[in-house]
Protein backbone atom coordinates (compact mmCIF):
# COMPACT_ATOMS: atom_id res chain seq x y z
CA UNK A 1 0.00 0.00 0.00
CA UNK A 2 2.61 2.43 0.94
CA UNK A 3 4.44 1.94 -1.97
CA UNK A 4 1.29 2.12 -4.48
CA UNK A 5 0.58 5.50 -2.55
CA UNK A 6 4.16 7.16 -3.52
CA UNK A 7 3.35 5.93 -7.21
CA UNK A 8 -0.06 8.12 -7.51
CA UNK A 9 1.01 10.77 -5.64
CA UNK A 10 2.71 13.57 -7.77
CA UNK A 11 6.34 14.48 -6.07
CA UNK A 12 5.57 18.00 -5.70
CA UNK A 13 2.58 17.41 -3.47
CA UNK A 14 4.86 14.79 -0.79
CA UNK A 15 7.62 16.08 1.99
CA UNK A 16 8.03 19.63 3.20
CA UNK A 17 8.56 21.26 -0.41
CA UNK A 18 4.63 20.06 -1.01
CA UNK A 19 3.34 21.90 2.40
CA UNK A 20 5.30 24.88 1.79
CA UNK A 21 3.94 25.41 -1.85
CA UNK A 22 0.10 24.23 -0.78
CA UNK A 23 0.23 26.54 1.95
CA UNK A 24 2.85 29.27 0.93
CA UNK A 25 0.26 31.97 1.22
CA UNK A 26 -0.37 31.41 4.90
CA UNK A 27 3.13 30.84 6.10
CA UNK A 28 4.28 34.19 3.86
CA UNK A 29 1.68 36.07 5.67
CA UNK A 30 2.08 34.33 8.99
CA UNK A 31 6.15 35.10 9.01
CA UNK A 32 6.34 38.45 7.91
CA UNK A 33 3.87 38.74 10.74
CA UNK A 34 5.75 37.62 13.49
CA UNK A 35 8.88 39.36 11.90
CA UNK A 36 6.96 42.92 11.71
CA UNK A 37 5.56 42.23 15.45
CA UNK A 38 9.24 41.18 16.27
CA UNK A 39 10.48 44.64 14.94
CA UNK A 40 7.58 46.62 16.97
CA UNK A 41 8.51 45.61 20.06
CA UNK A 42 11.93 45.76 19.62
CA UNK A 43 11.72 49.73 18.26
CA UNK A 44 8.60 50.17 20.68
CA UNK A 45 10.78 48.97 23.41
CA UNK A 46 13.65 51.75 22.43
CA UNK A 47 11.28 54.43 22.04
CA UNK A 48 9.37 54.12 25.62
CA UNK A 49 13.00 54.02 27.64
CA UNK A 50 13.50 57.31 25.51
CA UNK A 51 10.21 58.77 27.10
CA UNK A 52 11.32 57.09 30.38
CA UNK A 53 14.64 58.86 30.14
CA UNK A 54 13.54 62.12 28.93
CA UNK A 55 10.89 61.92 31.99
CA UNK A 56 14.46 60.95 34.59
CA UNK A 57 12.61 57.54 35.61
CA UNK A 58 14.52 54.09 34.87
CA UNK A 59 14.40 52.50 31.41
CA UNK A 60 12.77 48.68 31.53
CA UNK A 61 13.85 45.52 30.45
CA UNK A 62 12.38 44.50 27.27
CA UNK A 63 10.78 41.19 28.57
CA UNK A 64 8.93 44.00 31.33
CA UNK A 65 8.27 46.64 27.91
CA UNK A 66 6.73 42.68 26.49
CA UNK A 67 4.43 42.90 29.26
CA UNK A 68 3.14 46.53 29.52
CA UNK A 69 -0.22 47.88 28.83
CA UNK A 70 1.90 50.34 26.34
CA UNK A 71 2.83 47.30 23.86
CA UNK A 72 -0.77 45.90 24.66
CA UNK A 73 -2.19 48.56 23.37
CA UNK A 74 -0.17 49.41 20.46
CA UNK A 75 -0.86 45.52 19.32
CA UNK A 76 -4.60 45.34 19.74
CA UNK A 77 -5.36 49.03 17.96
CA UNK A 78 -3.54 47.71 15.13
CA UNK A 79 -5.65 44.52 15.26
CA UNK A 80 -9.14 45.76 15.79
CA UNK A 81 -8.98 47.70 12.96
CA UNK A 82 -7.27 45.29 10.67
CA UNK A 83 -10.37 42.67 11.72
CA UNK A 84 -13.16 45.86 11.40
CA UNK A 85 -11.80 45.72 7.56
CA UNK A 86 -12.46 42.63 7.04
CA UNK A 87 -15.91 42.45 8.64
CA UNK A 88 -17.15 45.03 7.07
CA UNK A 89 -16.08 44.33 3.57
CA UNK A 90 -16.80 40.84 3.67
CA UNK A 91 -20.34 42.29 5.13
CA UNK A 92 -21.09 44.76 3.20
CA UNK A 93 -19.68 42.99 -0.43
CA UNK A 94 -22.87 40.43 0.38
CA UNK A 95 -25.25 43.17 -0.69
CA UNK A 96 -22.89 46.33 -2.17
CA UNK A 97 -21.41 46.02 -5.71
CA UNK A 98 -18.89 48.45 -7.60
CA UNK A 99 -18.80 48.06 -11.22
CA UNK A 100 -15.57 47.27 -13.09
CA UNK A 101 -13.71 45.88 -10.09
CA UNK A 102 -12.29 42.49 -8.93
CA UNK A 103 -13.55 42.60 -5.58
CA UNK A 104 -16.96 42.84 -6.58
CA UNK A 105 -19.95 40.55 -7.24
CA UNK A 106 -21.21 40.53 -10.42
CA UNK A 107 -23.82 43.56 -10.42
CA UNK A 108 -26.86 41.17 -11.05
CA UNK A 109 -25.61 38.81 -8.08
CA UNK A 110 -25.95 40.96 -4.65
CA UNK A 111 -27.72 39.50 -1.97
CA UNK A 112 -27.07 36.00 -0.20
CA UNK A 113 -28.25 34.04 -3.56
CA UNK A 114 -30.36 31.14 -3.66
CA UNK A 115 -29.25 27.66 -1.92
CA UNK A 116 -28.43 26.24 -5.85
CA UNK A 117 -26.00 29.05 -6.34
CA UNK A 118 -24.54 28.49 -2.73
CA UNK A 119 -24.08 24.68 -2.84
CA UNK A 120 -25.88 24.21 -0.18
CA UNK A 121 -29.07 21.56 1.06
CA UNK A 122 -29.67 19.19 -1.76
CA UNK A 123 -27.65 20.96 -4.01
CA UNK A 124 -24.35 20.71 -2.02
CA UNK A 125 -21.85 19.02 -3.70
CA UNK A 126 -19.14 15.98 -2.88
CA UNK A 127 -16.92 16.96 -0.33
CA UNK A 128 -19.19 19.81 0.95
CA UNK A 129 -18.66 20.78 4.90
CA UNK A 130 -21.50 19.11 6.96
CA UNK A 131 -23.08 21.70 7.72
CA UNK A 132 -23.71 22.80 4.62
CA UNK A 133 -25.37 20.09 3.76
CA UNK A 134 -28.14 20.19 6.74
CA UNK A 135 -30.29 22.64 7.40
CA UNK A 136 -31.63 24.61 10.92
CA UNK A 137 -29.29 26.68 12.63
CA UNK A 138 -26.34 24.98 11.88
CA UNK A 139 -26.27 25.93 8.13
CA UNK A 140 -27.64 29.22 9.24
CA UNK A 141 -24.59 29.76 11.44
CA UNK A 142 -22.29 28.28 9.16
CA UNK A 143 -23.45 30.59 5.97
CA UNK A 144 -22.22 33.77 8.34
CA UNK A 145 -19.81 31.93 10.09
CA UNK A 146 -16.27 34.31 8.34
CA UNK A 147 -18.64 37.18 9.13
CA UNK A 148 -19.40 36.33 12.85
CA UNK A 149 -15.89 35.01 13.66
CA UNK A 150 -13.96 38.49 12.32
CA UNK A 151 -16.97 40.19 13.92
CA UNK A 152 -15.83 38.10 17.13
CA UNK A 153 -12.12 38.96 16.76
CA UNK A 154 -12.89 42.63 15.93
CA UNK A 155 -14.81 43.37 19.32
CA UNK A 156 -12.65 41.40 21.74
CA UNK A 157 -9.31 43.11 20.19
CA UNK A 158 -11.01 46.54 20.23
CA UNK A 159 -11.91 45.56 24.61
CA UNK A 160 -8.68 44.66 25.12
CA UNK A 161 -7.22 47.82 23.17
CA UNK A 162 -9.44 49.63 25.51
CA UNK A 163 -8.34 47.69 28.80
CA UNK A 164 -4.96 48.08 28.06
CA UNK A 165 -5.29 51.96 26.94
CA UNK A 166 -6.72 52.96 30.11
CA UNK A 167 -4.32 51.38 32.36
CA UNK A 168 -1.52 52.94 29.82
CA UNK A 169 -3.12 56.37 30.04
CA UNK A 170 -3.47 56.53 34.00
CA UNK A 171 0.42 55.36 33.77
CA UNK A 172 1.10 58.62 31.57
CA UNK A 173 -1.55 60.54 34.40
CA UNK A 174 0.52 59.58 37.41
CA UNK A 175 4.08 60.46 35.93
CA UNK A 176 2.48 63.51 35.26
CA UNK A 177 0.90 63.61 38.80
CA UNK A 178 -2.57 63.87 37.43
CA UNK A 179 -5.45 61.83 38.67
CA UNK A 180 -6.35 58.76 36.87
CA UNK A 181 -9.36 57.87 35.01
CA UNK A 182 -12.05 54.95 35.00
CA UNK A 183 -12.33 52.40 32.08
CA UNK A 184 -15.80 54.11 31.40
CA UNK A 185 -14.61 57.86 31.60
CA UNK A 186 -11.37 56.66 29.00
CA UNK A 187 -14.02 55.41 26.70
CA UNK A 188 -15.30 58.69 26.09
CA UNK A 189 -11.78 60.10 26.31
CA UNK A 190 -9.96 62.05 23.23
CA UNK A 191 -6.81 59.79 23.72
CA UNK A 192 -9.15 56.49 23.17
CA UNK A 193 -11.03 57.72 20.09
CA UNK A 194 -7.49 59.23 18.33
CA UNK A 195 -6.46 56.04 18.56
CA UNK A 196 -9.22 53.98 17.29
CA UNK A 197 -10.03 56.76 14.66
CA UNK A 198 -6.71 57.07 13.07
CA UNK A 199 -6.65 53.27 12.02
CA UNK A 200 -9.57 52.95 11.29
CA UNK A 201 -9.55 55.50 8.85
CA UNK A 202 -6.32 54.26 7.02
CA UNK A 203 -8.31 50.61 6.56
CA UNK A 204 -11.12 51.98 5.22
CA UNK A 205 -9.18 54.42 2.56
CA UNK A 206 -7.06 51.16 1.77
CA UNK A 207 -10.16 49.28 0.67
CA UNK A 208 -11.53 51.59 -1.12
CA UNK A 209 -8.88 52.21 -2.82
CA UNK A 210 -8.31 48.68 -3.55
CA UNK A 211 -11.83 48.31 -4.67
CA UNK A 212 -11.38 51.21 -7.25
CA UNK A 213 -8.03 51.27 -8.48
CA UNK A 214 -8.74 47.73 -9.47
CA UNK A 215 -11.15 48.18 -12.14
CA UNK A 216 -8.58 50.35 -13.38
CA UNK A 217 -5.00 49.18 -12.72
CA UNK A 218 -3.67 45.51 -13.28
CA UNK A 219 -1.68 42.92 -12.09
CA UNK A 220 -0.53 40.23 -14.13
CA UNK A 221 -1.25 36.71 -12.61
CA UNK A 222 -2.65 37.70 -9.36
CA UNK A 223 -6.53 36.74 -8.05
CA UNK A 224 -6.79 40.43 -6.76
CA UNK A 225 -6.44 42.05 -10.18
CA UNK A 226 -8.68 40.96 -13.39
CA UNK A 227 -6.80 39.65 -16.15
CA UNK A 228 -4.62 42.34 -18.36
CA UNK A 229 -6.55 42.84 -20.81
CA UNK A 230 -9.97 42.62 -19.32
CA UNK A 231 -12.43 45.84 -20.07
CA UNK A 232 -12.57 48.32 -17.38
CA UNK A 233 -16.35 47.91 -17.05
CA UNK A 234 -15.70 44.07 -16.16
CA UNK A 235 -17.36 43.05 -13.12
CA UNK A 236 -16.51 40.21 -10.38
CA UNK A 237 -13.78 38.84 -12.85
CA UNK A 238 -10.35 37.55 -11.23
CA UNK A 239 -7.34 37.29 -13.17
Amino acid sequence: MTQHSSRTTPPEHRGLRGFVRDNGLGLFFTVTFLLALAGQAIAGHADFNNQLVADQLRPISLAEYLTSSDFAVDVAENWQSEYLQFFLFIGVTVWLVQRGSPESKELHKGGTESDKQQLVGKYAKEGAPAWARVGGWRRAVYSHSLLLVMGAIFLLSWLVQSITGVAAYNEQQLRQLQAPISWSQYLGAADFWNRTLQNWQSELLAVASMAVLSIYLRQRGSPESKPVGSAHGATGVEG
